[in-house]
């Protein structure tokens, strides 16, 4: 006796047996029993889902005669009576199967539409199945148009696809339409586990696992692999032979790559890379099953309560929830991403494994080791300074320090690095003013004595005379280096300079430079010269506060603490100590994540701190970065103090109504 395969002894006889396509059978049956039967059909959907299946179902529901011949449409076929056993058989007159693959021309359709004009011999309604009607050619679709649309009210048409985008729209039009999806990988296993149950063939819960996966959505595919696997390990099904048969890579390589790429581990990578190529392991399955394994890591980190609700039989799904929170979730994006276009990359390289090794590594590439580079953008202001700078730098020493009018600040007193523009000096160069950016109009008259003027809150300074404000600096920058510089020693506070007709004409400028690093963010939100200390700079101290600073601050500098750790380390609050266990504040939810509150306590405990930490939402009064914040506003207020007092930008200002333009004064 012939052996009998199991995709072909396990086929479903009736709708209860079918598995996965539940919304198909539900339509139906729920049709079969109303009696509102459309005349044609269509079910589409990939290889192995039960197309063919459904289609001998149905025409055995329609035929159906029952146990006692006396049956009429149902949707439960007694599975008995000859019309039944005639259609499983494949001998029923009445039920026609024609592959389109094969006959795919207009004079195969037009025989099988000839045999419409006839009633059933024995059954109660014509079926024809067209399997893989795609297939067809227009021709042969054209001519079954006509017949498809108004057919006898004894034929049914049953038509199937793996590919609905071929099939005209002139015939979807004239047809139900139903898709049949992929089956879950834990529909086939509880089919397979059902199956081999009564097959009697003792099976380790891994390989048929492995074989659920390796099916790819279909169950025709996975009894093949079944029996493939039962052939392969001599009646038995155990992980190691299935795992060989189907070419797998052991998991355990992926759980050791992606342990390895969390912790930032080079070594560890390269050496499993390099046992995957010494046990001829595919770099193409490798990367794909990291694909699998990084998925649910990424749910599991979206959902917590699902990775707290993993089957504890499956070590594949607890070493999964493991890894998701000891891997960041940006870094499992990145490198689910990585994986993902890697494996294009394989056929550019000369060798795969090199390859793999280069994806990888790309991700320790790509791994913050600390503060993120900041973009620097230079505004027009900034840009003009810079040049004046650089083309004030050659004349600077040859413009000696007068002595009464410029105080001795020493390199540890200097309190700011900023640009100083003076404007209009026909006959003489002041030298540079410390720590500021200094404008002043061209004077109509002799300066007078007259008490200094207030100091502008405005966030832009004037524009020049004579000139809009976008071609002053380019001006300035011009005329730095053509004047000759001077000293100032024989320069005369009481009277006026005298002027030649083209220098009135043409005021010159004069551009004393000194070096400047302005923040972008600071540079585009200027801060008056009287503007109170931002909020996010006020807290109260607390004893436990001072514990905590200098606890986040050593971290810092040790980059222990990174990103989204480093931030929630920076805004927390430290409220009390018990022991190795600190409770911890934070006002924004979002940095409440569970990933990075493990890996701060992991930082802290490896710094010898807490072992445990708990945090929870409300008010920060006291936090490292509030106290930060605060010493910046500080070192600030020194500056604009220190600048403000100076009696040389104090003359400028006294004099020549120079000002300071607020956000310009910046501490060393």
């Amino acid at each position: 006796m012939s052996y009998l395969v199991l995709a072909r002894k396990y086929r479903p006889r009736n709708f209860t047996e079918m598995v996965g396509q539940e919304h198909v059978v539900q339509a139906l049956t729920n049709a079969l029993n109303t009696r509102r039967l459309h005349h044609a059909y269509l079910f589409t959907g990939t290889r192995g889902v039960g197309k063919t299946t459904v289609s001998r179902i149905l025409a055995k529901s329609l035929n159906c005669q029952g146990t006692d011949g006396q049956g009429g449409i149902t949707a439960t076929p007694c599975g008995v009576c000859s019309a039944c056993t005639d259609i499983d058989s494949g001998r029923f007159p009445d039920y026609t199967e024609l592959d389109a693959a094969s006959n795919r021309g207009v004079d195969e359709v037009q025989n099988l539409l000839e045999q419409a004009v006839y009633k059933p011999v024995q059954g109660r309604f014509k079926v024809f199945m067209i399997d893989e009607v795609h297939m067809l050619t227009n021709t042969a679709f054209n001519a079954m148009l006509k017949t498809l649309e108004e057919p006898p009210e004894y034929l049914k048409f049953v038509l199937a696809t793996t590919d609905p985008q071929k099939v005209p729209v002139t015939v979807l039009s004239r047809c139900l339409q139903f898709n049949l999806r992929p089956m879950a990988p834990e529909t086939v296993l509880s089919h397979l586990t059902q199956v081999l149950s009564s097959e009697n063939v003792s099976s380790e819960p891994q390989a048929l696992r492995l074989l659920s996966r390796a099916a790819r959505g279909s169950m025709r595919d996975a009894l093949s692999l079944t029996d493939q696997a039962i052939a392969f390990g001599s009646g038995q099904l155990q992980e190691a032979a299935v795992r060989q048969m189907l070419g797998a890579v052991d998991r355990s390589y992926v759980f050791r790559l992606i342990d390895a790429l969390a912790q930032g581990d080079g070594k560890t990578v390269v050496e499993t890379s390099d046992s995957l190529r010494l046990n001829g392991l595919s770099a193409a399955s490798t990367l794909e099953e990291m694909s699998a394994v990084l998925q649910r890591m990424a749910v599991f980190q979206a959902v917590p309560q699902m990775a707290g609700a993993v089957d504890a039989d499956d070590p594949e799904a607890l070493e999964t929830a493991r890894l998701a929170a000891l891997m960041p979730a940006d870094e499992t994006q990145l490198l689910y991403s990585l994986c993902l276009h890697g494996r294009a990359e394989l056929g550019l390289a000369p060798d795969e494994y090199a390859a793999l090794t280069m994806v990888l590594l790309r991700l320790l590439a790509f791994k913050p080791q600390g503060e993120p580079a900041e973009k620097k953008t230079l505004t027009r202001t900034e840009t003009a300074s810079s040049g004046l700078a650089a083309a004030g730098s050659a004349a600077a020493p040859a413009v000696p320090a007068p002595a009464t009018a410029t105080p001795d600040l020493t390199p540890a007193a200097r309190p700011t690095e900023a640009a100083v523009v003076v404007a209009p000096v026909p006959t003489a160069v002041i030298s540079p003013a410390p720590a500021a950016q200094i404008s002043a109009p061209a004077p109509a008259s002799a300066p007078s004595q007259e008490p200094p003027p207030e100091v502008s809150d405005a966030s832009e300074p004037p524009p020049w005379p004579g000139s809009d404000e976008s071609d002053t600096l380019g001006v300035a920058a011009s005329t730095a280096t053509a004047l000759p510089v001077r000293t100032t020693d024989s320069f005369d506070r009481n009277q006026a300079p005298a002027q030649s007709s083209s220098a009135q004409a043409a005021p010159e400028y004069v551009a004393i430079p000194v070096r400047e690093s302005p923040e972008p963010g600071e540079r585009l939100q200027p801060l008056p010269l009287s503007a109170p200390t931002p909020v996010s700079a006020r807290y109260t101290p607390t004893e436990e506060g001072d514990v905590w600073h200098t606890t986040v601050q050593q971290m810092v500098a040790a980059e222990a603490i990174t990103a989204l750790v480093r931030e929630l380390a920076l805004q927390s609050q430290l409220v009390a100590r018990d022991g190795s266990h600190w409770l911890l504040r934070v006002e924004r939810e979002s940095l409440n994540q569970p990933t990075a509150r493990e890996r701060l306590r992991a930082a802290l405990e490896a710094a010898g701190h807490a072992a445990q930490i708990t945090v929870e939402v409300g008010v920060v009064i006291d936090s490292p970065a509030r106290r930060n914040a605060a010493a910046a506003a500080e070192r600030q207020r020194r500056a604009e103090e220190i600048v403000n007092n100076d009696p040389f930008v104090q003359s400028l200002m006294r004099d020549y109504g120079a000002r300071i333009v607020p956000g310009s004064i910046k501490p060393a």
